[in-house]
């Protein structure tokens, strides 16, 4: 069955006003993130729980933005990008409101969970872009440009969420999140053109809920494992052998209703390619090894006053968020307008190296030296901010099936937020399970250090992605 395609004229006017809404957009989404990071403490001060519950809210967020990613970019080619994406930010939103006014840590949780709609933002600007833009270098530019603010809104985020976790409480933080949602949603409305590349196509729901089903079990289960770690339990075992084993029956279920039903989710053709896998496992295995460094363990460490250096939030996020961030805003559209020229996979790898290199000075140097901690951090904001999470991103875009645009940046979303989540739940236990040494220091360098090891993984699975040759200048 044919389907039909409807995808708008743009003008140089109309691309900058999309960008203008677009940019929006992902800025509203990163706040979700990174502005909780120097918080977290403070969170769990003022919700009377530990950090190991604070973390786990993040863990959430994460979950849930996963979960929909897998499936949102897949609807919006049928139903509409700008309506979903409308729809994530009114979401997002709502989320922000319900965490803002949250009594205890459950209803958190809630926002949190609610939050987490709006996880395939970056992903679906990015498709959005470039159905309006065909040259390769500009929108490699914008590409840069957009992208760059997953790696935080130009260091003004850490700051801010710093200053206003110290001296307003985190609720302010969430109050914030709940106008820039709503600037975000009026911009998208207003500027952005409706674009229904696949409108026609039925949506693949009995897929949709194996994956989901899939996917979440997975995350459940290692959630469930992590806490095998601190107390071994044999309920705990049980029941996240038992979530293994649903996620494996779900994805048995998921492949058997793509290969019958006539207009899949995902065709299964696709799943076995390299340009679909190789992305995905980079992406995944990146987000782990380097999420929970930058965005928990880092911070916290700076500001314990042993084994760290009992630096407060504000200024933790001046000296180490802020530059990270800051300077991979600053290399992200230069990245962006270079994949083009160099080849998105030779940039990918550069960075890659660089990421591995600044996680080694943080973990062998920084522990001892706050100005090599920032060296190292900085290293890493121009390394993975501005370089490899602005190429990762670029290749979900650029390596997707051409009928199904909207499948593999899905994925890789999904890819990008189930890595968040597993970074909070391995290096922190990590952390915990080397703590028994005795030598806190030592508990943070092992932590660091298994996060070094992962990404040393990925970047041998980066060497398995092909070239998009149709995206780069000839």
């Amino acid at each position: 069955m044919s389907t039909l395609t409807y995808e708008p004229k743009t003008t140089r006017g109309s691309v900058t006003a999309l960008t203008a809404a677009l940019l929006t957009a992902c800025v509203a989404f990163q706040l979700n993130a990174s502005m909780l990071s120097p918080a977290l403490v403070t969170m769990g001060t003022e919700l009377h729980t530990d950090q190991a519950v604070i973390g786990l809210s993040q863990t959430w967020f994460f979950t849930a933005a996963a979960l929909f990613s897998l499936f949102l970019p897949r609807l919006s080619d049928i139903v509409g990008r700008k309506k979903i994406l409308l729809g994530m930010m009114v979401m997002m939103a709502v989320g922000s409101l319900i965490a803002a006014m949250a009594p205890d840590i459950t209803w958190l949780f809630v926002g949190r969970i609610v939050q987490g709609v709006s996880g395939p933002t970056v992903p679906l600007c990015l498709i959005m872009l470039r159905s309006a833009v065909s040259d390769p270098r500009k929108y490699g530019a914008l590409m840069g440009l957009i992208t760059a603010v997953n790696g935080g809104v130009a260091g003004v985020d850490s700051f801010v969420g710093g200053y206003f976790a110290e001296h307003f409480g985190f609720r302010s933080i969430f109050w914030l999140m709940v106008a820039l949602a709503v600037l975000a949603a009026a911009l998208v409305a207003v500027l952005a053109g409706e674009s229904k590349p696949a409108v026609g196509t039925k949506m693949d729901w009995p897929g949709v809920f194996f994956i989901v089903i899939a996917v979440g079990a997975l995350l459940t289960a290692l959630n469930e494992a992590s806490k095998l770690v601190s107390a071994f339990s044999a309920g705990t075992l049980t029941l996240a052998i038992a979530l293994v084993a649903v996620a494996a029956i779900a994805f048995c279920g998921f492949w058997i209703v793509e290969k019958r039903t006539p207009q899949p989710m995902v065709e299964t053709a696709h799943l076995r390619r390299r340009s679909t896998w190789a992305p995905l496992l980079t992406t995944t295995l990146t987000m782990t090894g380097v999420f929970a460094v930058i965005n928990g363990i880092v911070p916290a460490y700076v500001q314990a006053t042993a084994p760290g250096f009992g630096v407060g939030p504000t200024e933790m996020s001046l000296i180490i968020l802020t530059p990270y961030a800051l300077l991979g805003w600053i290399v992200g559209p230069i990245t962006g307008r270079l994949a083009p020229v160099l080849g998105y996979t030779k940039v990918l790898r550069i960075g890659m190296v660089g990421s591995v290199v600044a996680l080694a000075i943080i973990a062998f140097f920084g522990l001892s030296s706050l100005p090599m901690m920032i060296a190292g951090t900085a290293l890493l904001g121009i390394m993975y901010a501005g370089t490899v999470n602005i190429m990762l991103n670029g290749l979900g875009v650029v390596l997707s099936p051409e009928g199904n645009p909207g499948f593999l940046p899905g994925m890789n979303a999904g890819a990008f937020n189930l890595g968040a989540g597993l970074s909070f739940l391995v290096l922190p236990a990590a952390l915990v399970a080397s703590s028994a040494l005795g030598d806190a220091q030592a508990s943070y360098l092992t932590a660091i250090a298994v996060g070094l090891i992962i990404t040393v993984a990925a970047f041998a699975a980066s060497l398995l992605i092909p070239k998009p040759v149709e995206a780069e200048a000839k």
